[in-house]
């Protein structure tokens, strides 16, 4: 006797909704940066089957490939999440992949840069009303 698994079709829409989920993204942020209503947002993540083209601007926006989204399984993120809990306390332990405190200095770093060339841009502008004032 030979006993068949059932196979369950991917449903592209729902993996798509759980990707933006878990990304932080609300259906009106990805359709503004798709250029849609929220309401094409809906309805694609209702759709089991999405158009290539479509996937691939979703996909772009949400940071991820189309291969990524059509393989997305969440039982597998969270056994990730599971294999990676270790100590059962209240938080996970994830590891930084820049040191934050050199962000941070090149952001001062960048931001007195802009107002070194804000400064200059005004001291030129009250030589050239001091030239106009004197002519």
């Amino acid at each position: 006797m030979e006993t068949s698994t059932p196979t369950y079709k991917s449903h592209i829409g729902r993996k798509i909704s759980r990707i933006r989920e878990l990304r932080g993204m609300k259906q009106d942020t990805l359709a503004f940066e798709l250029g849609v209503s929220q309401q094409s947002i809906s309805k694609i993540e209702q759709s089991e089957i999405v158009e290539d083209t479509v996937l691939e601007k979703v996909a772009k926006v949400l940071g991820v490939s189309p291969e990524a989204i059509k393989g997305f399984n969440e039982d597998a993120i969270f056994n990730i999440i599971g294999n990676n809990y270790h100590d059962h306390s209240a938080s996970l332990n994830f590891q930084c992949t820049f040191n934050p405190i050199d962000k941070l200095m090149e952001v001062i770093d960048e931001n007195r840069k802009l107002y070194e060339r804000l400064l200059e841009s005004e001291r030129e502008k009250v030589e050239l009303l001091k030239r106009i004032v004197e002519k």
